[in-house]
């Protein structure tokens, strides 16, 4: 299935509007979003946001120039202070953001749909699945009776800097599957481990997996080159007291955690761990540390001191915090 990302405006009737402004169309996405410090956003990109004919930067450069281009309100005229080519950034920040809070994978498997060279499903049983954790319907797109695509719709209340994306229904029928539908497995390849350079930027490498945490154990913080404190047993940073045993056990290609609240999961880009979690979170690691789709950083206002416990998000806030694993 296909995991390739964009965010299309449209004009709410299955139409939209595209290469809108040719003075703001770019070549060097990779350059723009490294210059504007996002190195987590760019190692991200170069892991999910992948061209199908391996050429990620021409994808980016498509994606932002048809679409980007036509969002109202990335306009330099609706910033204040400008510089030029933030909105470039802003625009692959609130996609990537959308995009991890739409776990297809774990949609899906929730329902028993699995990856499988040999089983089919229905479109029907498919399109249930996508719909259930958001309360509206999706739209699939398929290739040779194979599911490829997954379209997901948002209505957006203010800007797509700051508004509230509320999920929608689909302005149309978009769905082309036939009744029986195969999803395949990936076919993967070693990631690989050549420095992408681009003109005025250091060069960026390729995160390592690594082994999966298992058995029982816990999840010390490290922020500032310092371990400070655990994750506890609700998901939340506690630098004070006795920190949480979790069990890590295998699921698919990662493992999923527990703690003594309940399974943990990345809910509305938040670490959670609670009986209300019906849907784990699969998560992996990457050079030893707890890695969610792919990145090792997680986000808090600050470090919490005494007996304030303090949440954990997987959306850029002002201090940076990696987990990792101490077996018990």
């Amino acid at each position: 299935m296909s995991k390739s990302t964009a965010q299309l405006p449209d004009n709410c009737d299955g139409t939209w509007e595209q290469y809108c402004d040719p003075s703001r169309q770019y070549s060097n996405i990779s350059a723009i979003i490294s210059a504007a410090g996002q190195t987590d956003l760019l190692n991200y990109m170069n892991i999910y946001w992948k061209d199908y004919q391996g050429n990620d930067e021409s994808f980016w450069q498509h994606e932002w120039d048809k679409h980007g281009t036509c969002i109202s309100t990335l306009e330099p005229g609706c910033y204040d202070n400008y510089t030029p080519q933030e909105e470039v950034v802003a625009y692959f920040q609130k996609t990537v953001e959308l995009f991890k809070t739409l776990e297809s994978y774990t949609f899906l498997s929730t329902a028993g749909i699995t990856p499988s060279s040999t089983a089919t499903y229905t479109s029907t049983q498919i399109l249930a699945a996508l719909a259930q954790p958001r309360g509206v319907q999706v739209a699939i797109q398929c290739r040779n009776g194979e599911l490829d695509e997954i379209w997901y719709f948002f209505e957006v209340r203010g800007s797509v800097q700051t508004g509230e994306f509320v999920p929608a229904e689909p302005d149309g029928p978009k769905s082309n599957c036939p009744a029986s539908v195969k999803y395949l497995p990936k076919i993967s390849t070693p990631p690989s481990t050549t420095p992408t350079t681009s003109t005025g930027t250091s060069p960026t490498g390729t995160p390592t997996p690594g082994k999966s945490f298992s058995g029982r154990g816990n999840l010390p913080v490290t922020s500032g080159g310092n371990t400070n404190g655990c994750i506890i047993s609700g998901g939340t940073w506690y630098t004070t007291g006795t920190c949480a045993t979790f069990t890590a056990a295998a699921s698919g290609s990662g493992f999923t955690l527990t703690s003594s609240k309940g399974k943990c999961a990345v809910a509305n880009n938040v670490l959670t761990c609670a009986s209300s979690v019906t849907a784990p979170t699969v998560f992996t690691t990457v050079n030893g540390k707890l890695a969610y789709n792919g990145i090792t950083s997680f986000y808090t206002g600050s470090v919490p001191t005494g007996s304030v416990q303090a949440s954990v998000s997987v959306t850029q806030q002002a201090t940076t915090l990696t987990i990792g694993w101490k077996s018990v």
